[in-house]
């Protein structure tokens, strides 16, 4: 069987770091990008199986990158991770189709049992 494929979308490198150190690990086949538009663009070309991105990113912002998949690719699981988490934006973003919303700074296991899951349910 093929690797799950994870596309992790961070303006920070720190949290694309931890989250390949966690993932990768585990067997994921993590890829990552810093953009966006980078990343809508990476997932016209391949296949991923789930999308970690960051709420708050200076080019296009998570919920912006949860729109676009939700409406081109309805089958992949979106986790939202935020330094920034209200009620609101939690409450907007599983609305809009998250599967998830974990706040930074996560520990390792909150990404390791929200992917696990998030794959899980998608079979």
């Amino acid at each position: 069987m093929d690797k799950q494929r994870i596309l992790v979308i961070d303006d920070e490198a720190i949290v694309r770091v931890s989250c390949d150190r966690v993932l990768g690990p585990e067997g994921y086949d993590v890829e990552l990008t810093s953009r966006g538009d980078e990343a809508l663009r990476r997932l016209d070309a391949e296949r991923f199986d789930l999308v970690l991105t960051d709420l708050k990113m200076p080019d296009m912002d998570g919920l912006e990158v949860l729109k676009k998949i939700k409406e081109k690719w309805p089958h992949i699981p979106v986790i939202i991770i935020t330094g920034y988490g209200t009620i609101s934006t939690a409450v907007q973003a599983i609305k809009l189709g998250a599967y998830e919303y974990i706040e930074k700074p996560f520990n390792p296991e909150d990404i390791l049992s929200a992917v696990k899951r998030s794959l899980e349910d998608k079979k």
